[in-house]
C-alpha cells in the first residue's frame, strides 16, 4: 500500500477533500497595484472556465461587502468566519468553487487585522468577480 506524504496530499497534488494547492504572492495582499489585476485575471478565467457561476458565490461575496461596509474597524473573527463558509460551499458545489475556497482561503490568511490589507482583499475578490464574468462566467 502507497503511503501519503505528510499534508496528505493524493496525486496530482490535490488533498484528500478536491482542493488544489494555491500559492498566492503576499504582495497581492500587501501592496495591490498591477500584481492583484493581474492575479484576480488569471483566477477569474480560472474559474470561468471551471464553470463556477456568480451564484454560487453570491452569499460570501455578500458577506465580505457587509463587513467592509461597516466601515470603522475590521473584525477579525467574522473574517476568519468566511473560511468555514467557503469550505462548506467547496464541498457542497465542488469544481469551481473548490478553486475559489483555495485563493480566498490564502487571501484571508495574508489579511490579518489589517485593515488596509482586508481593503485590498475585498478588491482583489471584486477584481477576481469582474474577471470572471468577463470571461464568460455565468449567472
Amino acid at each position: 500500500m502507497r503511503e501519503r506524504s505528510r499534508d496528505n496530499r493524493g496525486p496530482r497534488g490535490r488533498d484528500d477533500r478536491g482542493s488544489t494547492r494555491v500559492n498566492l504572492d503576499a504582495r497581492i495582499i500587501t501592496e495591490g497595484g498591477e500584481i492583484l489585476v493581474k492575479e484576480a485575471e488569471q483566477r477569474g478565467q480560472q474559474l470561468a472556465d471551471q464553470k463556477l457561476t456568480t451564484s454560487q458565490i453570491r452569499n460570501i461575496y455578500g458577506a465580505v461587502k457587509k463587513m467592509q461596509m461597516k466601515g470603522g474597524e475590521l473584525d477579525t473573527h467574522k473574517l476568519l468566519m468566511l473560511k468555514p463558509k467557503l469550505a462548506y460551499a467547496a464541498k457542497r458545489h465542488g469544481g469551481g468553487v473548490n478553486t475559489l475556497k483555495d485563493v480566498l482561503t490564502q487571501a484571508i490568511d495574508l489579511v490579518g487585522d489589517d485593515s488596509k490589507k482586508f481593503n485590498r482583499f475585498v478588491d482583489f475578490f471584486e477584481a477576481i468577480l469582474a474577471y470572471h464574468k468577463a470571461s464568460g462566467g455565468k449567472d
